[in-house]
């Protein structure tokens, strides 16, 4: 958690080590591929659920919450072995690194309860600017990276935990429950496939009904084996260094900053007017996509309310299970996304403003969806990011994490809390209508207010 003002925020309740169920999964590896390999030293992705129950006391927080949870978990990690194993990492680019489940690897588990005003829970559930640092209490650290060496080879190694998680209690208020994953273990396809299985078995009691879904998780990494980009991806992401002689520690928020979070909401009839508009200046285009003009429209906006050149690339995941040819199972287990950049002169979007930055996303979006060979085979161009200033945006319109039930009913606010690391923007679902758009913003105060007004205007 990150350093206490100078009275604390948190009281630790009880802190858990939740594994499968004994016998249920034996000593196992799933190696990494290119698509995991991007995110290697990248920081995790932070995850905040909070769940509205006035009711809640400290008696049924012990009783039944804790309880449900561990096991409910523990259930789900016998599905999704690879979340309460470590990512294992070698010093040279000889071995590839695997994510590594032995038995008695567990997850991280911390329940705690809020005992200061400054974490109040209608205030950190609202849509208005709040402090970014009340959030970092609310997430866990991932753990800390241990240095290991292989019995038969003696080869040094970095292990990393993947998953950490932490319930917090707001006596007669509700709970948030903060997520933390590294981003190397899965995308956000299967990490919204892992909590739709905690939770049917939260909700449930039992893993029936997941079992009779039939969406277990797909492991089989052979799909899109590709050694030539393994390698190739493998020292980009490790910038070709050695891990032999330096500390590697997994990047964690802490405070103080300057910035505040807000939430802006797009309904779909803005949505509608914004394509009729790109439609109208480009007629020729044959499909406007509704994440296309929202992304060209919040990245607009953004450059307008900063006063300086460095907001000049906007980047995005495309998501390859069902874009691959052949197709790639919908349940795979891993990242299946590549990354699409679009770079433009800051003064060209400030001056033509959304038209601008719809055509630059569609035109981009175009390119590496027709690349020859296949969305498989495209390629970031490092070389044109490296050393500027990006926006990246997590999620999707297809996200609903306001479906995430645990038996409480749905989330009264859900918040991803990792865009806070690189000046990254949140999509998703909106919780009044799944199609309306809801957008996680961070920014600096001042340049909040400027946001927002021309977000409001436009």
């Amino acid at each position: 958690m990150s350093s206490s003002p100078s009275s604390p925020m948190l009281n630790v309740v009880q802190v858990f080590r939740v594994s499968p169920p004994p016998s249920t999964v034996q000593n196992r590896s799933l190696a990494l591929t290119f698509f995991d390999m991007i995110w290697l030293l990248r920081p995790p992705v932070h995850h905040v659920f909070f769940y509205d129950l006035p009711d809640v006391t400290m008696s049924h927080f012990k009783t039944t919450i804790i309880p449900t949870l561990n096991n409910s978990l523990s259930t789900t990690l016998q599905h999704f072995f690879p979340y309460a194993g470590n990512l294992i990492i070698f010093p040279t680019h000889s071995k590839k690194p695997e994510i590594r489940y032995v038995q008695g690897d567990y997850v991280n588990i911390t329940y705690s309860e809020s005992c200061n005003d400054n974490l109040d829970f209608n205030d950190l559930t609202g849509n208005h600017p709040r402090n970014c640092d009340k959030f970092y209490h609310l997430i866990p650290p991932l753990g800390p990276c241990v240095k290991n060496k292989e019995d038969d080879d003696d080869c040094n190694y970095t292990k990393i935990p993947v998953l950490s998680v932490q319930v917090t209690l707001f006596r007669n208020h509700g709970i948030s429950i903060g997520i933390t994953i590294h981003h190397s273990l899965a995308d956000a396809t299967t990490q919204n496939e892992f909590l739709n299985a905690w939770t049917s078995i939260s909700q449930s009691g039992t893993d029936e009904l997941f079992r009779s879904r039939n969406k277990f998780p797909f492991y089989d990494r052979e799909v899109i084996s590709n050694p030539r980009r393994d390698a190739e991806t493998l020292v980009i992401a490790l910038n070709v260094e050695s891990l032999e002689n330096r500390e590697y520690q997994v990047p964690h928020l802490y405070g103080p900053t300057n910035k505040v979070r807000a939430t802006f909401i797009m309904t779909l009839n803005m949505v509608n007017r914004l394509k009729k508009l790109v439609k109208t200046h480009f007629p020729s285009i044959p499909y406007v996509s509704t994440f296309t003009v929202a992304c060209a429209y919040i990245w607009s906006c953004l450059v307008k309310s900063c006063k300086s050149d460095e907001l000049e690339i906007l980047i995005f995941a495309i998501e390859c299970r069902a874009r691959a040819n052949p197709s790639i199972p919908a349940t795979y287990f891993g990242n299946c996304a590549i990354p699409c950049v679009c770079i433009s002169e800051t003064s060209v979007v400030r001056n033509e403003g959304f038209i601008a930055t719809a055509k630059l996303i569609g035109e981009e979006l175009h390119k590496v969806l027709t690349t020859e060979g296949g969305v498989l085979m495209a390629r970031a161009p490092y070389s044109k990011v490296n050393g500027r200033t990006m926006i990246g945006v997590a999620g999707s319109p297809k996200m609903n994490f306001y479906d995430v039930d645990f038996g409480w009913g749905n989330p009264k606010k859900q918040e991803i809390i990792s865009i806070d690391y690189e000046g990254a923007i949140s999509m998703n679902a909106s919780k009044e209508s799944n199609e309306n758009l809801e957008f996680g913003i961070s920014l600096p105060g001042t340049q909040m207010e400027n946001f927002a007004q021309i977000f409001n205007d436009g």
